[in-house]
């Protein structure tokens, strides 16, 4: 193999490694607004439920209730090292200074989004309800402590 091919493919593959570590970062927060969209898409249809403003549909609530489920576990994803400094995101600074507690609030919300999931398998609107309410309150917990105010 002659030298200039094999600078060639040195370089291919220091700049496909280095492609890799930029998107990582830089693609965090769009990975996870894209996650939060999804999951508040399918989130506020239950909410209207729960509230009234909509009627009960256990079918419907149990297929929104999965998909939420489904997402939960791969919030955390979303959060690299680095992406604190991305130019379009909601996140506090926070997130990383509070890591262990940040944490932990995400692993709350998969914990009760997944027993959401479970619960609504069941068509029981009271314990849907019941529920729902106790996934909201990991969110607010969440948002509260670290989402930027819009």
């Amino acid at each position: 193999m002659s030298k200039s091919r094999v600078l060639i493919a040195v370089c291919a593959v220091a700049l496909s490694t280095l492609a890799v570590a930029h998107n990582k970062e830089d693609g965090a927060a769009e990975y996870r607004m894209g996650l939060m969209s999804v999951i508040g898409w399918n989130f506020g249809p239950l909410g209207a439920m729960v509230k009234g403003k909509q009627p009960f549909d256990a079918a419907e609530f149990s297929k929104r209730a999965d998909r939420i489920a489904n997402f939960s576990d791969q919030l955390l994803e979303g959060f690299p090292k680095g992406s604190d400094n991305a130019e379009h995101t909601a996140s506090k600074a926070d997130i990383w200074t509070n890591w262990e507690d940040f944490q932990g609030k995400a692993r709350d919300f998969e914990r009760e989004a997944k027993a959401l999931a479970a619960v609504a398998k069941n068509n029981d609107e009271a314990k849907d309800k019941e529920q729902f309410k106790k996934v909201a309150e990991t969110c607010k917990s969440c948002h509260e402590k670290y989402k930027k105010k819009d």
